[in-house]
């Protein structure tokens, strides 16, 4: 019995190169470039809070107010003595002045103007101890309110109102910055060797996108990749980096995980084919390679992202290789086909 089949017709192409900035993807994670501890710096009653908690602050803004009656007290009382030596030590000066001229025509004995020298230079050394401990307690006063040292979130609040808080308390809530922010994330030492050897000593601010939430949309500002540690982790086989991004509307929330893509600081050639060309299926992507007998054979490929239209293809194919890239559902595996055109 004589074969019916006829050689489906196709459209093939060869496979092209070109030059790109290489992307890798990994998984990331959004830090706080700052996260500080709000520790109380004197003890007394927690008296009130001025935030909800998880709510934004910016650097200033009253946090906490610890009672005050105490420091207020004795900032007053060292006021009282600051203004109590200001005067005995400007009737001193007037003394003094008086003596000297006295003493230059001798009506007083040099002895008793320097008396009154000593007592002045002391009321002097009097007053400046007594403005140094003014401004300690003034200072204390001022840390009964406790305020945001930088903008950021605020978390939970630790300690409840009306309890006793001292320095060594512990932190009553903790503030993390959140413009910019850090990308943390790590490459397979496979992928950052690779990286590297394109990048040369070219090593820091490549550009890095990322997609939060897991989301096919990318985030609308692009970060900088400013550091890499200096060592394979042992455990997972991958080398740390981290990158600065900015969140200016507070849409990364500290702690999230991402989709991270960064790309090399320079341009490196790669193989690209049409991504109509290419079927999937459970085994990964693949294409019909055409061979000099127009036979078209199965190939299993491995692909790294995308350019335009194309895929980035990594292993299975050379450069010149002929693959079919219309007509692909028509094809039978090792079963010849028909060329109807080339695409350049």
């Amino acid at each position: 019995m004589l074969s019916t089949y006829r050689p489906p017709e196709v459209t093939v192409e060869r496979v092209k190169t070109t030059e790109i900035n290489l992307s890798f993807e990994t998984s990331g994670r959004v830090d706080s470039q700052n996260e500080i501890r709000i520790v109380p710096r004197v003890s007394g009653y927690l008296e009130k809070s001025y935030f909800k908690e998880g709510s934004f602050v910016k650097k200033g803004d009253v946090l906490f107010h610890i009672e005050a009656n105490e420091y207020k007290n004795d900032a007053d009382i060292s006021l009282a003595e600051v203004n109590k030596l200001k005067a005995e030590l400007e009737y001193a000066n007037k003394q003094l002045q008086r003596a000297a001229e006295l003493v230059k025509s001798d009506y007083i004995a040099k002895a008793r103007y320097d008396e009154l020298k000593s007592n002045r230079d002391s009321l002097l050394a009097q007053l400046n101890a007594a403005k140094s401990e003014f401004n300690n307690k003034n200072k204390d006063l001022s840390y009964t309110l406790i305020k945001a040292p930088i903008d950021g979130k605020i978390g939970t609040v630790d300690v409840s109102v009306g309890n006793y808080v001292t320095p060594s308390t512990g932190a009553l809530t903790t503030i993390n910055s959140t413009d910019p922010m850090y990308i943390i994330f790590s490459l397979s030492s496979q992928d950052y060797s690779k990286l590297v050897s394109i990048d040369k000593n070219n090593n820091l601010n490549r550009k890095i996108e990322i997609y939060p939430n897991g989301s096919s949309k990318k985030y609308e500002y692009a970060g900088v990749q400013n550091y890499y540690d200096n060592k394979i982790d042992k455990s997972s086989g991958t080398v740390m980096l981290r990158a600065d991004i900015k969140n200016p509307n507070n849409k990364l929330i500290h702690g999230e995980f991402v989709k991270v893509k960064i790309f090399s600081n320079n341009k490196t050639e790669v193989k690209i084919i049409p991504i109509i060309s290419v079927r999937e299926d459970a085994r990964g992507k693949r294409v019909y390679k055409v061979d000099k007998d127009n036979i078209a054979r199965e190939v299993y490929i491995k692909t790294n992202g995308q350019v335009g239209d194309n895929w980035i293809v990594t292993e299975g194919l050379e450069k010149e290789d002929i693959i079919v890239v219309k007509g692909v559902i028509k094809v039978i595996p090792d079963k010849p086909v028909k060329i109807v055109e080339e695409t350049k």
